[in-house]
């Protein structure tokens, strides 16, 4: 696969001095060892007030009317302070300027319908700040003078070359290009329907480590004419965005992450999953925020590689979800608790003059890794505190009983039926060395071919133990419904022999029981979480749901999209495969 700059290495083919330099690297440019990883009891909870992050307008606006932007966005290494017992740690940060970039970035607000482009600049040193495993599949900078970067507009429905494929990365001064770049300049046409989206790395195998390091950021796409009547919170005080994520870190302040793998003789640093116990809210630790009593918007990003969150307010508050990844509910929807995968969305009203108390912490109870890990401890079950001020006040917004539409989907209206198959190999000591899609790596031809605008039904076959939040790139889709497999020893000794669910006859094992959709998350979404040992049905769609019209750009170019599961550390040891759009 593209030779020298993309290293291809499986569990069976590592060369002596590759590993070998490996070792070198895990036990000397990551000396972690010397910094014990903090205990996070030792650190106080709930000291810091939440950000707000910048924000930075993807239009200008010119006679009362909103114009095409050009913005010029860089990757930076700088120290971010992310808690005042911790001393600052090195991160890497999305800005206009090093003085003014963020952990997570800054929020991009676009309007609907009207182009922004982003000049994506990568500032970062030759050499990273976390271990990375070059024995998976790995962009590698021929000339070793910089960190290959390539940013994703998560949610995003636009151009193939804008869209932040894998092997389009980039390193400093574009001094070394992957093998699909294209351009420098990616043109976001914000066509779609509003909502909520997010920026983030993509980079070959480094996934995990750059997201890690800091580069993350939301994006919304505004549709004024159409949210405005509807009158939810606004505003920048009433409407936030929250980005949420899981570190650890060392007394010396540096993000820690495990340097040794749990195969090292196969993979010498890559991990299943990575977790950790210090959760970040918008760049700080277990933040506050001081709230007046009315209602509020959230839009809560999971940004975490790994960790699921099942959050609830301690004294019972209720979320009402308006909006579930980048598209509208048609209704809302009140949940006591709502469970969020990493990348998925949950877009909520909170009405604070319901509470009874005058402080509630959001919290979490979701096992780690989802659903079979274990439980929540005193660190990772809190995520933020909400004090909430005592005077109460007249409170002009409102959630109404209908919010925006979009027509249902048809199976009539299906062109054809998939099965995605989910693959975890394991070795000798029983370890996973790494998941595939299908039985098939990710260089492997795309078989995943749909036509423009047409619609498709998947059956996604979870045969891992593990949930999968699945991530499709360009469609959208909505969960028909969850089937439990019977005899599913059975079924997973057949697909492991045939790699085919027709012959496996898999009608005979997708009998058990139905898992109900939840309401929240009946409507159309971009990720959804594929629980293990069922067979999830989602009819997806490659085209506009808000609108008949045909994408504005190329949808057949190149270099094509992905779909992939949204734990990173699955994602890079790569349980991804190519997805080509065709006319």
């Amino acid at each position: 696969m593209m030779g020298t700059r993309v290293l291809l290495f499986h569990e069976f083919c590592v060369p002596l001095l590759l590993l070998l330099l490996c070792l070198i690297i895990t036990t000397s440019t990551w000396a972690q060892e010397e910094d014990a990883v903090i205990n996070p009891s030792t650190l106080e909870t709930f000291v810091d007030q939440l950000p707000d992050m910048p924000r930075i307008y993807g239009y200008d606006v010119v006679n009362a009317l909103p114009k095409p932007k050009r913005l010029r966005i860089s990757m930076f290494q700088k120290y971010w302070k992310f808690h005042k017992q911790l001393p600052p740690t090195p991160v890497f940060a999305y800005g206009v300027s090093k003085q003014n970039a963020t952990v997570p970035g800054p929020t991009i607000e676009a309007i609907h319908a009207v182009d922004t482009f982003i000049t994506w600049k990568n500032h970062l040193p030759s050499k990273h700040i976390l271990p990375w495993d070059p024995t998976i599949p790995t962009a590698v900078s021929t000339t070793k003078k910089g960190i290959p970067t390539v940013v994703h507009l998560h949610g995003a429905i636009g151009e193939p070359e804008s869209d932040g494929h894998a092997e389009s990365w980039f390193t400093n001064r574009f001094q070394d290009k992957g093998p699909t770049w294209t351009k420098k300049t990616y043109h976001y046409h914000n066509f779609q329907q509003p909502g909520n989206l997010w920026y983030h790395d993509h980079a070959m195998g480094l996934t995990r480590v750059n997201l890690l390091a800091g580069l993350v950021g939301a994006y919304i796409i505004r549709h004024p004419n159409v949210e405005f009547p509807l009158r939810l919170p606004h505003g920048n005080e009433f409407d936030r965005t929250l980005v949420v994520f899981d570190r650890s870190f060392l007394t010396n302040g540096s993000l820690y992450m495990n340097p040794t793998g749990n195969n090292p003789s196969i993979h010498p640093q890559w991990q299943p999953e990575y977790f950790g116990d210090v959760i970040i809210v918008n760049g700080k630790a277990w933040p506050y925020l001081v709230v007046r009593r009315r209602k509020y918007r959230f839009r809560i990003i999971n940004a975490s590689n790994a960790r699921f969150f099942n959050f609830f307010f301690t004294n019972g508050l209720p979320f009402i979800h308006v909006a579930s990844d980048s598209v509208y509910l048609e209704e809302p929807v009140a949940t006591n608790e709502t469970l969020l995968a990493p990348s998925e969305i949950a877009d909520v009203v909170v009405d604070f003059s319901k509470s009874k108390s005058d402080t509630v912490v959001l919290a979490n109870n979701a096992n780690y890794p989802f659903p079979g890990g274990d439980p929540v401890n005193e660190a990772n079950g809190k995520v933020m505190k909400f004090i909430i001020q005592k005077k109460s006040e007249v409170d002009t917004s409102r959630v109404p009983k209908k919010l925006l539409n979009y027509p249902s989907p048809k199976l009539s209206s299906t062109s054809k039926t998939r099965y995605i198959a989910m693959y975890e190999y394991t070795s000798a000591i029983d370890e996973p060395t790494h998941l595939y899609i299908n039985g098939k790596s990710y260089e492997e031809p795309a078989t995943e071919t749909p036509k423009v605008g047409t619609s498709e039904v998947w059956n996604v076959i979870n045969l891992t133990e593990d949930n999968h939040p699945l991530h499709i790139h360009l469609g959208l889709f909505v969960v028909l419904d969850q089937t439990e497999l019977v005899n599913l020893e059975e079924f997973k000794a057949c697909m492991s022999k045939l790699n085919d669910a027709i012959k496996c006859q898999i009608d005979k094992y997708a009998r058990g029981k139905k898992v109900e959709v939840q309401p929240h998350e009946k409507g159309w979404k971009n990720v959804y979480k594929m629980s293990p040992g069922k067979v999830t049905k989602i009819l997806v769609k490659f085209g506009y749901i808000h609108s008949n019209t045909s994408y504005v750009f190329d949808a057949t170019a190149e270099p094509g999209y992905v779909y992939h599961c949204h734990i990173l550390d699955h994602e890079d040891n790569v349980m991804m495969r190519p997805l080509k759009m065709m006319a």
